[in-house]
């Protein structure tokens, strides 16, 4: 008989794979914080001693959730601008607010903050994009939270950077830092593609494809930005990062809510992964996701609350339910979007995105 740390035994159990399985009685079995097997409740005493045994006759148990895109310290900002469009909402607000009040002590403060309300939902793991992210990265690490941070980039100055090549200077010094923590990894984070200019795109494109980093960005979210890129670029933004060589596996491309079924095909050609902001999106009236013709395509999809400004809340529990009627709406569609499918978007979805 093995000597484990912890063992859960639920009434119910649903693992997300295979597919629309939900087990009765089984517990799972935790040793070095690591499940090691799942197995009949019954079949436990023969196999198992634990340290410590948690019986939850009335409960639930499902794999943790995962946040695939947010803004953890912007928790603070909750309730800052509401009833704004983006652009407002940024210009007029959010940027002025970041650059009076920002800096290390802001984000370690609401980075906690913001971790304590996604653990009240069930998230064990998230996808960050802030300022300062060796701040956000220290603190998930001293929390036990697991987490991405991401190695923000922009042309404009900020708290964090003065320029382009400052941001990704900084980004690779905490990358190296980052190489031997085990629950917080890096993310490449460009802004977005009307904040983010074409030199330094192409040497993020370079530093994830030499350092195999995953690439985070804010792409299609609102018809001002292909406006913008259209106005600058001479073409929409996909079709920009298409050119850069930025499309490709290790893309995770936030919002997406306006697309021609042409740009989702090349989206699906190229194997990149999306995430879903339902509630956000509808907030700041950015647009609709088309999820259904994502994932008819193949793409992979997590889904992400983006910040609480903009939210006003970091419940994956309310974003799995929002995206799954949503979906059925926009689709018209009322088989679009089903319980399980939507919970696997929000594990395994997540998880592809992430690596």
């Amino acid at each position: 008989m093995d000597t484990v740390d912890l063992i859960l035994s639920p009434k119910w159990l649903i693992p997300v794979v295979p597919k629309e399985v939900c087990l009765e009685y089984h517990s799972i079995v935790i040793n070095q914080s690591r499940i090691i097997d799942i197995l009949p409740t019954d079949a436990i005493s023969s196999r198992y001693q634990a340290t410590k045994y948690i019986k939850l006759d009335k409960h639930t148990l499902i794999p943790g959730l995962i946040n695939a895109h947010t803004h953890a310290a912007m928790s603070l900002m909750r309730g800052l601008a509401d009833d704004k469009a983006l652009m407002d909402w940024l210009n007029n607000y959010i940027w002025p607010t970041e650059e009076k009040w920002v800096d290390e002590k802001f984000i370690e403060d609401g980075v906690e903050l913001a971790i304590a309300e996604m653990l009240l939902s069930g998230t064990t793991c998230f996808n960050d994009m802030y300022f300062f992210p060796d701040i956000m990265a220290r603190t998930a690490d001293r929390l036990g939270m697991r987490a991405v941070t991401g190695l923000i980039v922009l042309d404009f100055p900020t708290q964090w950077a003065t320029n382009a090549d400052e941001y990704l200077d900084k980004g690779l010094a905490l990358f190296d830092e980052l190489r031997h923590v085990e629950l917080v990894t890096a993310a490449l984070a460009p802004h977005a593609p009307f904040t983010v200019s074409d030199k330094p795109l192409e040497k993020v494109r370079m530093l994830s494809d030499e350092l195999d980093l995953p690439v985070h960005i804010h792409l299609h979210e609102t018809a001002h930005e292909i406006e913008h890129s259209q106005k600058n670029y001479g073409k929409r933004p996909i079709a920009r990062l298409d050119e850069l060589n930025l499309l490709g596996p290790n893309l995770l491309g936030v919002h997406l809510t306006h697309l021609l079924d042409e740009e989702i095909d090349l989206l699906a050609e190229h194997g990149i992964s999306a995430v879903h902001c339902p509630q956000s999106n509808m907030k700041l009236a950015s647009g609709f996701c088309q999820l259904s013709k994502l994932l008819e395509k193949g793409i992979n999809v997590g889904l992400g609350t983006d910040g609480a400004a903009s939210n006003n809340d970091l419940d994956m529990m309310e974003e799995m339910r929002c995206a799954a009627l949503l979906a059925k709406a926009v689709s018209n569609n009322p088989e679009s979007l089903p319980a399980h499918q939507a919970l696997e978007l929000a594990t395994l979805g997540g998880a592809k995105g992430l690596g």
